[in-house]
This record gives C-alpha cells, structure tokens and sequence, in this order.
C-alpha cells in the first residue's frame, strides 16, 4: 500500500535560523522524489519533518490525504519508515537481526507468536537479499551494505506506505551502491511505495527518481520530471549542480 505525501508551506526553524522556509511539495502514490542539493540545504530537516521527527513551526503535511499531526499516533508512526545514512547508528549492536526485526513486528502488532514472527523475518531477510542464517548474527559481522539492508528490511517490516531514504548510499563504496540501489528499486516496484529519497549526489538521484526536487538554503527551488531536470535545469542552482557532475550517469544510473 501506498500513499501521496503532501506538503504545504512547512516552516522550520531552529533559534534564529530558518532550515525549511515555507516548503510545500507534492510526492504522488507510488513515485520517487529525489531530493538534491549541498549540505546545510535543509533537505534532511525536512525528512525528519515528514517523519515526525521533529515539529515544524507552521505548515500542514498530510499522507493520503490525512493529516500528519504534530503528535503523531503509533498508526502515523507506522506508515511512515526512515532509513537512515548510517546503519552503524540506527542498528543496536547488541541485538542480533532476529531481535532488531522482530521488535518492530511486535511493537506494531504485525505478527502473533513466535512462528509467525519468525517467518516473517525470513521473509524480510529474503526480500533484501539476506540469508536465512543472518537471523542470529549480529550487525557488526555483516559489512557495510548488508547492514543498510538490515535496516532496509526493519522499515519494510511494518509495512509503510511512505519510504524516506535519507542519504542511505552515500556510505558505500560505488559497487555496492549499485547493488543497493537495485534493490531500492525492486522494492519500490514490487511494493508500490512512495518513496522520499535524499542524496547529494545527482547519479544516485538519477538512478532512483521519478522526480528531482532542488532544494538550497531552505528553500524549494525546482521541481521537475527527472527526464526534464536532466535535460534542461529550469534554475541557475540547478544548472551549476548538473554541470558539477564529471559525466552524465550512465544506464545503471551511477556516476562514473
């Protein structure tokens, strides 16, 4: 299941410094936006913004066309899954996978009894192209990309009907990348999610997207199809980000 995100005129601000200003977006059921721009653009605030991470100042954002509110319920909390760009942090080392995965079932009641559970870790495992025997292991005896995959598969383990994706490749070296992002696109596909990914890099961005979203400073600068955005950025910004990019992004979408 999928949903639209809408975002209207969401303000964000941090003591005297605006890190959103009245952004106001539109991710249709079942796309991928890709969102660029440099560090400091404002573009992780916003994911947390969606994400109920934080609490913006003044806008309105709605999934499906409910209300996302400042509270979020344990409901909202699940429809929503963040993936985080370093799963070092966002993996408790001290619990294996079978732990990390089945935590996220029980605490939103996606499965009853051990059995049930169990399958539906295996099933998660297979699904991000991990094995059985990866249950009982523990992060820090996988490499880099199988972590981000653990972390792949706790967020698609409840189900969400919105994937946010904050910068999850820019840890990995550029097969790896590869890999990942196939399997970002499998799952998308398969799921039908609608997915928020977040990337400086304009060859990942190329990859995955749909649509590109320029952010900078804060603020939304463009929005187009990524055929379009690719061909002719409508902003200066936007045209001095492609024209940073050594070579176009080949078929497999990554920069070489």
């Amino acid at each position: 299941m999928s949903a639209e995100l809408q975002m209207e005129q969401v303000k964000v601000r941090y003591g005297g410094f605006t890190a959103l200003n009245h952004v106001t977006l539109h991710v249709p059921a079942r796309t991928t936006l890709g969102l660029v721009g440099e560090s400091g653009s404002g573009k992780s605030t916003l994911a947390r913004a969606v994400a109920g991470l934080l609490v913006p100042d003044e806008g309105r954002m709605s999934l499906g066309g409910r209300p996302l509110e400042k509270r979020r319920s344990r409901e909202q909390r699940k429809q929503i899954q963040m993936i985080f760009q370093n799963p070092d942090a966002s993996l408790n080392p001290r619990h294996s996978v079978r732990r990390i995965l089945s935590e996220a079932l029980r605490f939103h009641n996606m499965t009853r009894g051990r059995v049930q559970t169990e399958q539906r870790c295996l099933e998660l495992l297979e699904r991000v192209r991990l094995s059985a025997d990866s249950l009982d292991k523990y992060p820090h005896e996988f490499s880099g990309g199988q972590r981000q995959r653990i972390a792949i598969a706790r967020a698609l383990s409840v189900e969400p009907e919105l994937l946010i994706a904050d910068e999850p490749t820019s840890a990995l070296d550029v097969s790896v990348q590869r890999s990942v992002l196939e399997l970002f696109r499998e799952i998308r596909e398969e799921l039908n999610l609608t997915v928020l990914f977040i990337s400086h890099d304009l060859g990942v961005i190329h990859a995955v997207s749909d649509t590109v979203a320029v952010m900078r400073q804060g603020e939304l600068l463009e929005l187009a199809p990524k055929e379009a955005f690719f061909a002719q950025p409508q902003t200066n910004y936007g045209r001095e980000l492609l024209a940073a990019v050594p070579k176009m992004p080949t078929a497999s979408g990554l920069v070489r």
